[in-house]
């Protein structure tokens, strides 16, 4: 009788050790979880924010820009740039002139 009990111990631990291997190895081959992108909430509000850093960085520079050119000048994504400008196109506020924009 006290054999069955080692057995059954040994069984029982053999199949605890195969679990944790098992858990091991879907770990180790989970795909890496790229970066998280940062959330732009789209609504007029936000957008009319972003309008008026594009207008304040093409003020300032006095000079047409290109789209990167105002991002890096405004310190806000493209992205957002491209709503900002959309806006102030809207409003009839920019002049695009060859792949520069300007305040009109």
């Amino acid at each position: 009788m006290a054999e069955k009990k080692v057995t059954t111990k040994k069984a029982t631990e053999t199949k605890a050790t195969a679990a944790k291997k098992t858990t091991t190895v879907k770990k180790a081959a989970a795909p890496k979880v790229a970066a998280k992108k940062d959330v732009l909430a789209v609504n007029a509000e936000n957008i009319g924010f972003k309008a008026g850093d594009v207008y304040q960085a093409l003020a300032a520079a006095e000079k047409p820009l290109s789209v990167k050119e105002i991002a890096k000048a405004a310190k806000i994504s493209e992205e957002e740039t491209l709503l900002g400008l959309g806006w102030l196109f809207k409003e009839g506020k920019l002049v695009n002139t060859e792949d520069k924009i300007t305040l009109a």
